[in-house]
């Protein structure tokens, strides 16, 4: 089974994926975002080169586990893939399963994993996102095996 877990910004979306023995997420990239239609169009191409069979998309949400802003951002974003999705020609909907998965803390945990590795503060930026999209599918796998 192939997992991609999502953590959709504003300006980035932080990709990873999980390895063959379904044990590890990996991050791949940060996607630095151009428009919502190159945006979905690049997810769509992700996970059809990867065979994906499930997508992990972090949902954040207020401490107190209401949606809040930035969560609706990202239920509309999905909304729109989850439209392409179904009239892709290269992605089975049918077994295609798409998870919102609680995201909270994530981008916390992502920035101190860079600081305890000294990772200059400028630098963070093109790291950050992917390591929270790893957290995100991390923590989905966990729950799962």
């Amino acid at each position: 089974m192939r997992i991609l877990g999502l953590d959709v910004g504003d300006k980035t979306i932080g990709i990873a994926i999980n390895d063959m023995l379904n044990i590890t997420a990996q991050g791949i990239e940060t996607y630095f975002r151009v428009s919502m239609k190159e945006d979905i169009k690049y997810i769509i191409k992700t996970i059809v080169d990867n065979n994906i069979d499930t997508l992990v998309i972090g949902l954040p949400k207020n401490m107190n586990g209401t949606i809040g802003f930035q969560g609706e951002k990202v239920q509309s974003f999905v909304k729109q893939l989850e439209k392409k999705i179904k009239y892709s020609t290269n992605i089975d909907i049918e077994n295609l399963q798409i998870v919102m998965w609680d995201e909270r803390l994530s981008t916390m945990q992502a920035e101190k994993v860079l600081m305890d590795g000294k990772v200059r503060r400028e630098n963070r930026k093109k790291y950050i996102d992917k390591i929270a999209a790893t957290f995100i599918l991390q923590s989905y796998m966990d729950s799962i095996n």
